[in-house]
């Protein structure tokens, strides 16, 4: 398989129809598999709640678009914000094992994301209000 425009563009049309304005597009096998590969469609209004995965890092790789990936203590508080925009040279964010963090989307964007499978749901205690 080739991760190329077109593919991309097929996974922005699916985001678009998505009432969370966000689709992936799964490259790993199954939710048990042990790395979890995928591309990450976003588009600017979706909401992804401030969280941290405590049992795997995890990495995004910017394709396409531009977005802030925001840090967080466990407090709430914004410890840092980094900019993934390719025109400026900024490609991706490697997010440590426990890391609260979010995203916020300021134009549509594609990302390649990693992190250790299996797949584990967040728990409410994954999760700041």
């Amino acid at each position: 398989m080739t991760i190329d425009d077109r593919l991309l563009d097929e996974v922005t049309e699916q985001a678009q129809e998505s009432p969370r304005l966000r689709m992936n597009y799964n490259l790993h096998d199954s939710l048990d598999a042990k790395a979890q590969r995928l591309i990450n469609v976003l588009l600017p209004g979706t909401i992804l709640p401030i969280h941290r995965h405590r049992h795997t890092a995890e990495a995004y790789i910017l394709l396409r678009g531009k977005i802030n990936v925001m840090f967080y203590d466990g407090t709430g508080r914004r410890t840092a914000c980094h900019l993934l925009d390719r025109t400026v040279g900024r490609y991706g964010v490697q997010i440590p094992a426990g890391q609260w963090h979010t995203i916020e989307v300021t134009e549509p964007s594609a990302i390649f994301e990693v992190k250790d499978g299996p797949y584990i749901p967040l728990e409410p205690e994954d999760m700041l209000d």
